[in-house]
């Protein structure tokens, strides 16, 4: 059985940062230097909590997961396939979901908070 023990406070969880760089064929402006804080993975390594920060780029995204995000700094914009685009700025609440295709350009330096969902594989 769980107690509040298990539970985690982001604001005061510690955990070290990832760096992360998109593969360099899917790059296709500026350098999105990437940083995660995942405060939580479950035990399936198929749900995920934490921060992510990127610098200025763009770079093709294939989502496979489905993902919450609160940005939370920075400006960005989001691509579709078909010629949608969505600006994002602070505040914007969003799902992403699994299958989504586009690109990220991100505008100004950004973070946000992500709950990230992978389907098992089948």
């Amino acid at each position: 059985m769980k107690s509040l023990n298990d539970w985690i406070l982001l604001d005061k969880h510690t955990v070290s940062p990832t760096p992360l760089m998109p593969a360099p064929e899917r790059i296709r402006a500026g350098t999105p230097s990437q940083t995660a804080w995942n405060h939580y993975s479950d035990p399936s390594q198929q749900f995920h909590v934490g921060f992510w920060a990127c610098e200025p780029g763009c770079w093709a995204v294939h989502y496979t997961e489905h993902e919450y995000c609160q940005m939370l700094e920075g400006e960005a914009v989001i691509h579709d396939e078909q010629g949608g685009r969505l600006h994002l700025k602070p505040g914007a609440q969003f799902v992403i979901p699994a299958g989504f295709v586009g690109q990220w350009e991100t505008l100004t330096p950004c973070r946000k908070l992500y709950v990230i969902f992978e389907p098992a594989a089948t």
